[in-house]
């Protein structure tokens, strides 16, 4: 896949595109509520008309606004937005679209959700094929995980299209409308250059949207996709536990680093296949403090990579999955952070966890949440297949691990899952003991039961070095629910019992 500004860098067209920055042009194609959002803000802000918008056949342009919300926008803004979606032909007003836009623009960002966006990315290559325009750069800000549609095997779209670019940042849609925020954002492509150029391009939009460069794109993509999920959880909390402000930090911190530490693993095994080499430009130069973090483990005496976290450095990605789990002081709370609201009244009205993902869908439709824009609730479906394509820890997942078994676990097991999750007390020993190997809560069963070795220097070796003995005895630590136990036990052992890499 064809995907950069200059596949070579060729002098000429490089001073050519640098000098005339300011005239490149970005489109969106297919307009929903974050490209609409945007471009209002551009209106409002931007001087230049170097936005294009282009609806999906037989949509509107801003079909994604309710009534109430046009009603309460700027008539002038408005008319602006409109000229950003049209053009004159023989004296007929036509919307553009993606032909129009990869022929206008620099820079397309194909704005579609997981229900498009693969047809929408086929398409876009093939036009671009078509029109040689092969130095348009596409990308995406799609935040689920994609399936495909042969195989059924789910995937991240970027890991697919290395070259794909992707486009993320903090935004509620509302607050995009406020003349008086600010938000940051990234633009990640693994071509250093392409990255760089692409954020300029993309900073002048709007003064009040600042875009910086980034080269982490598939890894961008998966915390995009796994924050989504995350939103539910924090949305759920923080409407369940209202009433109880100081565990919330605690649950959303874990929220975060979890993300964090699942995209580290992530980013290991994908940058084996699909290295980041930067000829012309370092990291630091595109903002990074560091060229490499990376966290080591200890295994048979030898410090092993474990994960690499270099991508942390892009603060707009921290932003958005802080922001997302976070109840704001005005306006909404993102869609997933909505649909965890709506977890919590079920939850409160039934005494119960959903029965499966389907009687929560029709609650969801109730509170006017379509399945449609809730991108976590898609890749939660796909998470099994997630988890075990990249070898995710269940020390770095088991808030997502917990959300998916609220849906899906038996009903003797909801039963002590819904205890966890309704008390404070449970739900916080969860978060402190979940985070911890899993040869821990062996250590913690053995040192409170009858199995206190005198020699602890051999009980350690024996939990955490001699694995394959341990294996063979982890029968007689069983999975099943027990009454002796605290709730949070129970459902940590339910979840090594689905969940085991």
């Amino acid at each position: 896949m064809k995907n950069n500004f200059i596949e070579k860098i060729n002098e000429k067209y490089f001073y050519s595109l640098i000098k005339n920055i300011e005239n490149c042009k970005v489109g969106f194609y297919s307009v929903g509520l974050y490209p609409a959002s945007l471009a209002y803000n551009c209106a409002m802000h931007g001087n230049s008309n170097n936005i294009l918008l282009a609806p999906r056949k037989d949509r509107e342009l801003l079909g994604a606004f309710s009534n109430d919300v046009l009603s309460d926008m700027n008539n002038e803004i408005i008319e602006k937005i409109k000229t950003m979606g049209h053009y004159s032909s023989e004296g007929k007003r036509k919307s553009f679209d993606l032909e129009d836009l990869l022929l206008k623009c620099e820079i397309v960002i194909l704005a579609s959700n997981s229900n498009h966006i693969q047809d929408d990315v086929k398409h876009a290559l093939e036009l671009k094929k078509t029109l040689k325009r092969e130095n348009v750069v596409l990308g995406c800000l799609v935040g689920s995980f994609c399936i495909d549609k042969q195989n059924k095997n789910p995937f991240i779209l970027c890991n697919k299209y290395p070259n794909l670019a992707f486009f993320t940042g903090f935004h509620r849609h509302g607050a995009l409308r406020n003349p008086n925020d600010s938000f940051t954002a990234n633009f990640c492509h693994p071509d250093a250059i392409t990255a760089l150029i692409g954020a300029r391009i993309l900073n002048q939009l709007s003064p009040k949207i600042q875009v910086s460069p980034g080269v982490h794109n598939i890894e961008c993509q998966y915390i995009k996709s796994i924050k989504n999920i995350s939103s539910i959880f924090a949305g759920f909390v923080n409407n369940f536990h209202s009433d109880k402000p100081g565990m919330l930090p605690t649950i959303n911190t874990i929220l975060l680093t979890q993300c964090l530490d699942q995209a580290a693993s992530v980013s290991l095994q994908v940058r084996k296949e699909n290295r980041l080499e930067n000829k012309y430009l370092s990291l630091k130069e595109l903002g990074y403090g560091e060229e490499i973090i990376s966290a080591k483990e200890i295994l048979n005496d030898k410090f092993c990579e474990k994960g690499d976290y270099t991508f942390s450095q892009l603060n707009a990605v921290k932003a958005d999955i802080l922001g997302s789990m976070t109840l704001p002081t005005e306006g909404k709370p993102t869609r997933n952070f909505q649909a965890g609201q709506v977890l919590s009244d079920m939850l409160l009205q039934l005494n119960r966890c959903p029965k499966d993902v389907s009687e929560f869908v029709d609650w969801c439709d109730n509170y006017s949440l379509s399945q449609g824009g809730l991108e976590g609730l898609k890749s939660l479906k796909f998470w099994p297949d997630i988890y075990k394509e990249f070898k995710i820890k269940n020390n770095n997942c088991s808030m997502i691990n917990i959300i998916y078994l609220c849906f899906n676990a038996n009903s003797e097991e909801k039963k002590e899952i819904y205890k966890v999750l309704i008390s404070s007390e449970e739900i916080t020993n969860f978060c402190q003991e979940s985070v911890k190997s899993e040869s821990s809560l062996e250590l913690n069963e053995k040192l409170t039961g009858d199995y206190l070795s005198n020699d602890i220097d051999n009980l350690y070796k024996k939990l955490f070095f001699d694995k394959e003995e341990n294996d063979l005895k982890k029968n007689k630590y069983s999975n099943k629910i027990s009454e002796k136990n605290p709730s949070y036990i129970n459902v940590l052992k339910i979840i090594n019992n689905y969940f085991h890499n």
